[in-house]
């Protein structure tokens, strides 16, 4: 019964396109998946619950920005002429105030480009890797979304890593120098500790992901952005995340308990990660791992998709903030 219409207006690569390899994979997978239209998808607007608005922050940062400006106001005015061309168009935007509308982007700059339509940012739901409580994300009203980096495309590989009496590191990272958090785990952390291995550029002897399948638990600190592709690198090999962020909400938070198979530190305790996790028993270490490798399945994209894997979840979980919005069209009120 949920139905989605996805507006057909819009040119690619800007629009109905999206990176398909990289960090920013799921976003272009979720377009895709949407303009296949094997789920979900109806060419009636009038029985849509919600509608889709298919443009790609990352495919407008590479056309329209100007690098190294760091000036997102191109990007920002073409989701506005956007949106001013279907809401001439058709009746729905102006129906709901966007209230029934959904965005996608796994770009760090979404919620920013997002802002360039007030309706947009406050109203509608957007799907965000960069799920920044401190930057206007709702958890009541948005959605968080995994950030999965597929380097060719592909899973091949990526799934599956030791049992635990194999996993002879307590805690393992390795990432470039990308804001404060790192700052500070770098700097507490790097060449101090075998049991808490940190490392700015992992030595060339050393598979990392190797690393991540012998490893008990995988620091996942956040970089500029609150999101991370190592939360879901983690979680693919089998290791128990620790997720080291300010004011990140959790992908898929409404239904899965991220308490029962992570581990989430605060900024201010990065001295103590190893107190805490030594503090934690082996029985509840064992559990820990069994439920990452169970919840595994609703980070994985699939083609096509499979129940319950990340485009459902995703789905699922826009149909549950859809169900807080009601619309009349007699008054336009909601």
């Amino acid at each position: 019964m949920f139905k989605i219409f996805v507006y057909e207006e819009g040119e690619p690569p800007m629009f109905h396109n999206g990176p398909s390899k990289d960090i920013y994979s799921t976003e272009g997978l979720f377009i895709h998946e949407m303009e296949m239209g094997r789920y979900y998808r109806t060419n009636d607007p009038n029985e849509a619950f919600v509608y889709f608005l298919p443009f790609s922050v990352v495919m407008m940062v590479q056309y329209v920005y100007v690098p190294e400006t760091y000036d997102i106001t191109s990007v920002g005015l073409s989701i506005k002429d956007y949106i001013q061309i279907i809401s001439h168009k058709y009746p729905f935007w102006n129906q709901s105030l966007g209230y029934d509308h959904f965005m996608v982007s796994c770009h760090d700059w979404g919620p920013l480009a997002s802002a360039y339509v007030d309706n947009l940012f406050n109203n509608s739901i957007r799907v965000l890797c960069n799920a920044n409580t401190s930057e206007g994300f709702k958890p009541t009203k948005d959605v968080s979304y995994p950030e999965v980096f597929l380097k060719t495309g592909e899973l091949t590989g990526l799934l599956g890593g030791y049992p635990p009496s194999q996993r002879t590191t307590l805690a393992f990272f390795a990432g470039h120098l990308h804001g404060h958090i790192r700052y500070l785990l770098l700097k507490t952390w790097k060449n101090k500790d075998q049991d808490v291995q940190v490392y700015d550029e992992i030595p060339e002897e050393v598979s990392y992901h190797k690393k991540l399948r012998s490893s008990k638990f995988c620091l996942c600190p956040s970089g500029y952005e609150v999101a991370s592709h190592r939360i879901t690198e983690a979680i693919f090999s089998e290791c128990v995340p620790v997720l080291i962020s300010d004011n990140y909400v959790p992908p898929f938070s409404d239904v899965l308990n991220w308490k029962a198979f992570s581990v989430q530190i605060d900024v201010k305790d990065i001295p103590n990660i190893k107190k805490i996790l030594m503090g934690i028993s082996q029985r509840q270490y064992l559990k820990m791992h069994r439920r990452v490798k169970q919840v595994q399945r609703h980070f994985v994209p699939n083609d096509p998709p499979k129940r319950f894997d990340v485009f459902h979840m995703t789905i699922h979980s826009i149909w549950l903030r859809r169900l807080n919005i009601h619309i009349h069209d007699d008054d336009q009120s909601y």
